[in-house]
């Protein structure tokens, strides 16, 4: 996690999860299992893929019975492959049943983001480009997305509306160009004494060529082809100091099929919206010996 506000925020949301499966009480495992009854049980995946998740999963044990004891042999970011145990719970077999599920949504739906991750941060492997993720998450779920993401390989983008100025179209629209969006962040930084990135999205060169003209920090490549984003390289690598060059980012519907090719164009960003919201969740299962 990034901080204790995020530990907390995770924990917060366990004890959610866990009162939305619970409610009232685990009815079958407690008319079936004797509150004496002890057990073990394996976390075992069913695929290859990379894990992401555990504290997640262990947390979920402890918040239903603390005495539970959790111990991975793989860390986050970590790869399995079909078959292998990963990870074990031990304690009372009651508590061990009625944490299961939640600890498997988590661990399930994370390890399938780093998987995902890891297969677009494969793909381009080689080039100079940089994997990241998006807004695009679960509600509630971003800090834990966003570790996902790195648990893969790859780097996060802005964590929200707060950390970083991102004009994309509709701000532009409102604001009547990019250039007087800019200005007028620039006049709130400067009243506010703050120094914040700017980024700008553009969906033709000649926006990229007026974003680039403001010494901004980064340019969005929003549905570009490659064609065209490797234009805008060109521009951005002729037209500006080193020191002054924007970063480039690309965005819009990219596949696992055409990252290689955008990333061949020479951005040095690739925005995958795909990741958190849309990554199958890795097979994983709990059994118990």
């Amino acid at each position: 996690m990034h901080s204790v506000r995020d530990k907390r925020q995770m924990q917060a949301l366990i004890a959610q999860a866990l009162k939305e499966d619970i409610d009232k009480g685990d009815i079958t495992t407690d008319w079936i299992i004797s509150p004496k009854a002890t057990a073990k049980a394996y976390f075992i995946t069913r695929e290859e893929g990379v894990i992401a998740g555990l504290e997640a999963a262990h947390l979920s044990f402890l918040q239903v019975d603390p005495s539970l004891q959790f111990e991975a042999s793989v860390t986050d970011g970590d790869r399995v492959i079909a078959g292998q145990s990963f990870a074990i719970v031990e304690g009372a077999a009651r508590a061990i049943l009625t944490g299961e599920r939640t600890a498997l949504n988590f661990i399930r739906h994370l390890s399938g983001i780093a998987t995902m991750t890891n297969r677009y941060v494969q793909a381009i492997k080689g080039t100079s480009a940089v994997i990241t993720d998006t807004r695009k998450t679960t509600p509630g779920f971003r800090v834990l997305e966003k570790a996902a993401v790195k648990s893969g390989g790859g780097v996060n983008h802005r964590f929200g509306l707060y950390d970083m100025v991102l004009i994309k179209d509709n701000h532009i629209a409102a604001a009547g160009g990019i250039t007087p969006a800019v200005n007028r962040c620039r006049e709130q930084m400067a009243n506010a004494e703050r120094t914040i990135k700017i980024e700008v999205e553009a969906a033709i060169l000649d926006q990229v060529k007026e974003a680039a003209n403001l010494e901004i920090d980064q340019i969005m490549l929003d549905n570009m082809s490659d064609a065209q984003m490797q234009e805008a390289v060109a521009y951005i690598r002729h037209h500006t100091e080193d020191k002054k060059r924007p970063l480039l980012e690309a965005s819009g519907t990219i596949t696992l099929d055409r990252v290689r090719s955008v990333a061949e164009t020479g951005v040095d960003l690739i925005s995958i919206g795909t990741l958190t919201h849309s990554s199958p969740c890795l097979d994983i299962s709990l059994n118990i010996e």
